[in-house]
Parts: C-alpha cells; structure tokens; sequence
C-alpha cells in the first residue's frame, strides 16, 4: 500500500481550501484517507498553512511520497529541513541538539520574511487606499468647481435675461413719452 502526502479539496466553487493528507496512493483525491496532516488555504494572501511537522516527518520515515504541490507546502514550512536533518543525525554527521538548533534558526528567519512581506502588502493596500482617497476628494472638488461654474453661468445669463426684458420695457416707456 504506497501512501501519498497530497491535498484533499474542500471549500466552495471558486474559493479552495485543502487539507493535507497521507492516503492510499489509491484512494480517490477527496476520499479516504489514513491522517490528516494540516490545512492549507490559497485564497488569502499570504497563503495560510497549517501542517504538524513532527506527523509529516514521521510519514515521510515510513516511505510516504508527496505529491508536487504537497512537496512545495512541506518545504515551505521546513518539514523537508526537519527530514534532512534527521537523516543526518541518524548517520551522525549531528547531535540532536545541532540539528534541532538549526531548524529553528531556519524557522525564525523564514517567520522574519514572512512578517516582512505581510507589512509590505499591508503597507501597499494602505498606500492604495489613500491613493483612491486622494483621487477621490480631486474628483470631488471638480465636481464642485463644475457646479459652481454652471451656477455662475445659470446666473450670468438670468440676468442677462433679466436685463434684455427691462431694457425693451425702457424703450416702449420712452417712446411713449
């Protein structure tokens, strides 16, 4: 029975979610599985996934192949790191303590480019929204300067109007005279 780490589909028409699971190489895409490994979303930026590291590396000891997307996820989050250095204190090429300190370095720095690009997309929407803001209040003050330059026209011609009707008044009064 060869087991595969693969994703599992749920979620809506259009908006994926998926878990991360060791099944039966076998078994249907969104069927029967043998552990659920963690969760993985690709609709939110970025990406959320949740997976248990020390599951997938004990699978991964057992002969589970992932598949290609579930390869990328597992290095993402360092599972494959862990499964290195673990094959590595098991030649003893490391000390346990040496390969578990090197996987948290690797960890802290890839939660510091995480955070990084998380303020930097938080930044760019802000800088968006003022952006609108701005293009919206210069689209509204146009507005304005529109209106009120119709309005003085408006009454620039009323009583331009206003005038030509008194000015024909004076004329019959005159000749009357």
């Amino acid at each position: 029975m060869p087991v595969k780490i693969r994703l599992q589909r749920h979620g809506k028409k259009g908006k994926p979610f998926y878990w991360i699971v060791a099944a039966n190489s076998r078994a249907k895409r969104d069927g029967k599985f043998l552990e659920k490994l963690g969760t993985y979303n690709p609709v939110s930026n970025p990406a959320q996934i949740e997976i248990n590291v020390d599951a997938a590396v004990k699978w991964l000891k057992n002969g589970a192949q992932p598949s290609d997307t579930a390869r990328r996820i597992l290095s993402y989050k360092g599972v494959l790191l862990k499964y290195h250095l673990l094959g590595g204190v098991a030649k003893g090429a490391l000390t346990e303590e040496q390969a578990e300190a090197k996987f948290k370095a690797w960890l802290d720095e890839k939660a510091n480019k995480v955070s990084s690009k998380e303020q930097k997309l938080a930044k760019e929407k802000a800088d968006a929204k003022a952006k609108a803001l701005s293009a919206e209040k210069e689209a509204n003050e146009k507005r304005k300067n529109d209106a009120a330059a119709k309005a003085a026209e408006a009454a620039a011609e009323a009583t331009a109007k206003q005038a030509e009707a008194e000015a024909p008044a004076e004329e019959n009064n005159e000749t009357e005279a």
